[in-house]
């Protein structure tokens, strides 16, 4: 009976022939600069024979970018793992989600999208070592950037200007109004060594970076698993889930809602022109539908309509939690007077 036990949970820890050599592209860059919309057009590409599967990580707690991804997914798996960069690939939270995403998808493709304030250059060399040496085959790094913040002058952090020289494809993103020249004398400043032009992060699959395929390898190292998070459940519509994390310098504080709170777009508007953002987005059930939003400090928020329909879903990233109108109780209550026939007041006020 021991022996059965040992050799169902070996089976269980060590993943079939399957989990070879799998592609897997790690697509990366700032916050807001359009690693999302890549990967939806990446998506629509998919093969029809081919099974993708698509890991996203975000600094907050809530995820959102797995929200703005429903309804191109047909054909791919989704995972995410929220709450902060994968510079520790090796920890346990990140291989229970991988570990799991694998079992589950048995992908011929892999993506994983990183956090904007993450690392991309260690995390590359994480993932070419164990317990993902032989079960990943990655290819080079895909950095996806802002063309009018670039252009403007807007450094990068240096965790991602150190990652430049090292990615195989740079994604100018957001470049319908750029000039060409400025885009040029740009990327050779940076040193990018291939690079395309997009808007809304349209690029074809055939132009991402690849590796020729390499030897078969087994994996060195079992990877863990675990059970799967609960799903949320509200005891009322007004019970609010509210998450908040401090990590790097930056407060992430994002809310879950119950489905059926609705909410005014207008008034969204207005509770985020009350109070200073890195970077707001999220998927709300309005007057109008379900509709994402999405926004850059000093931009103009951005909506489209979204197939998402489990919960309502909005994250702000800030880099000043000591700035007294922006307490987690006081931003919670102005977002609340966005439901439809509350009252609207004055936006981000503390308590």
């Amino acid at each position: 009976m021991e022996l059965r036990k040992r050799n169902r949970y070996a089976a269980f820890m060590n993943p079939t022939p399957s989990l070879q050599q799998i592609p897997t592209h790690l697509i990366a860059g700032p916050l807001g600069a359009g690693k999302t919309s890549l990967l939806r057009h990446l998506m629509q590409q998919r093969p029809a024979h081919e099974v993708w599967a698509v890991l996203v990580n975000e600094f907050g707690q809530v995820g959102i970018d797995a929200a703005l991804l429903k309804g191109a997914e047909s054909g791919v798996q989704i995972a995410e793992i929220p709450g902060g960069c994968l510079c520790c690939v090796n920890g346990l939270p990140f291989q229970v989600g991988l570990g799991r995403l694998l079992r589950r998808a048995r992908p011929q493709r892999l993506f994983i999208e990183a956090s904007g304030l993450g690392h991309p250059a260690v995390l590359m060399q994480q993932l070419a070592t164990a317990p993902w040496l032989g079960v990943l085959a990655l290819q080079p790094l895909i950095m996806v950037l802002d063309a009018p913040r670039l252009l403007a002058g807007t450094p990068l952090a240096p965790s991602q200007a150190a990652a430049i020289p090292e990615a195989g494809l740079i994604v100018l993103n957001k470049s319908e109004n750029s000039d060409p020249d400025a885009a040029r004398a740009a990327m050779a400043a940076l040193g990018a060594p291939a690079w395309v032009c997009s808007v809304h992060g349209a690029v074809s699959l055939d132009a991402l970076p690849r590796l020729p395929a390499g030897p078969q390898q087994a994996m060195e190292t079992p990877i863990a698993d675990g059970p799967a998070a609960p799903p949320a459940l509200w005891r009322s519509p007004d019970d609010w889930h509210c998450f908040q994390q401090d990590q790097d310098g930056h407060t992430s504080i994002g809310w879950r809602i119950h489905p059926g709170q609705i909410f005014a777009a207008e008034a969204i508007e207005q509770w985020l022109s009350g109070f200073a953002w890195v970077r707001a987005k999220g998927v709300l059930h309005t007057a109008t539908g379900w509709q994402a939003f999405n926004a850059l400090a000093g931009e103009r928020v951005q909506w489209s309509a979204s197939e998402w329909r489990r919960d309502n879903r909005a994250e702000l990233i800030i880099a000043s939690p000591e700035n007294p109108r922006m307490t987690r109780q006081g931003l919670e209550k102005n977002l609340r007077a966005a439901v439809i026939n509350l009252p609207i007041k004055d936006p981000g006020t503390s308590l």
